[in-house]
């Protein structure tokens, strides 16, 4: 298979339609099943990888930094071949000063990043949340100078709201200070708020779109029961990310409106997966949702959504169905 690519935004940035997340990799994948993950998406043409300082997902401090050097040691010998994306701000150690966005920090963890990674830049180097406790000049000021060092190629956010990022934008345009060029943001088809002033933000402001969670953890896989406890080993009873993804999708009306999809898959004749990613592709503003996966096989019916493109009668039927995901909080 060869994936089509596409620009980052408005940079010149070459990257796979879809991305590979990797916060699996060193807990609920070992080593060995991370690697065959890596080299199923190599096969089937995804050059964009993601990870982050903090991850695997659900870990403490005792697992930080775990899937960086899984990814490090896959990426030996073909590092020229991806587009290499990581995060910062997370707690990675012990220290009042071991998370956030100051100066320190990010100085710190852009270092502990390139060596777990074994690499001497890194592509798209990405906040991993707002740190609304330091100022965003001091963390445009960082980041600026790591650029500018040469260990970062450019610069994205994840999580951010979209008043602050407006600001952000407005502060490095200001004082002439390195851009944000994207944004990683929560996208589903049960999770629709940052279509009300997130994207059109981005649209306007040429952002790429690298949206994380297009299955909802795997509830959009239609492999949950509502009906008995969460499955050992996915992301709803993975260490300290459990309470959080379950507090996102574990609920009778994301359920419900789980069986009603599953309903329209089956009579488009596609899984539920290949549904819920190739609806997050049809919109034009998204650059590349990253899939991941706990065994290579998972990824079968997620890279088939990049053939897929849904007619205009499926795509309004997804949304009519989603539309109260767009709304934000609702009664439950």
């Amino acid at each position: 298979m060869t994936l089509p690519t596409t620009t980052l935004g408005r940079t010149g940035l070459i990257v796979s339609r879809l991305a590979l997340g990797t916060m699996t990799f060193g807990l609920q994948t070992d080593e060995e099943t991370s690697r065959k993950i890596l080299d199923t998406s190599e096969a089937a043409g995804i050059n964009f990888l993601d990870t982050a300082d903090v991850y695997p997902l659900g870990g403490g401090l005792d697992t930080v930094g775990r899937t960086e050097e899984i990814v490090g040691r896959w990426l030996k010998g073909k590092r020229d071949r991806f587009i290499l994306a990581t995060k910062a701000v997370g707690r990675v150690g012990a220290a009042p000063w071991d998370q956030g966005a100051s100066r320190k920090h990010l100085l710190d963890a852009i270092d502990a990043s390139l060596r777990r990674l074994d690499t001497d830049y890194i592509d798209l180097y990405q906040l991993h949340a707002d740190d609304p406790s330091t100022p965003l000049d001091e963390t445009l000021e960082a980041l600026d100078l790591i650029v500018r060092a040469g260990k970062v190629r450019y610069i994205g956010v994840s999580n951010f709201l979209a008043y602050r990022l407006s600001r952000a934008l407005g502060r490095a345009e200001v004082r002439n200070l390195t851009r944000f060029v994207s944004i990683q943001p929560r996208y589903n088809l049960l999770f629709r708020e940052i279509e009300r002033e997130l994207l059109p933000l981005a649209q306007e402001e040429g952002l790429g779109v690298i949206p994380y969670n297009p299955l909802a953890g795997g509830l959009l896989t239609g492999k949950h029961d509502r009906t008995s406890e969460p499955t050992s080993g996915t992301r709803f009873t993975l260490g300290a990310a459990a309470e959080r993804y379950q507090e996102r999708y574990w609920h009778d009306r994301e359920f419900n409106t789980v069986e009603e999809l599953r309903t329209v898959a089956d009579a488009a004749g596609l899984s539920l997966t290949t549904l819920a990613i190739a609806w997050v592709l049809a919109n034009p503003i998204i650059t590349a949702p990253i899939i991941g996966a706990s065994r290579s096989e998972q990824l079968t019916h997620s890279l088939k959504a990049i053939e897929v493109k849904l007619d205009d009668s499926l795509k309004q039927k997804l949304d009519n169905i989603t539309a109260d995901y767009r709304k934000g909080d609702a009664v439950r």
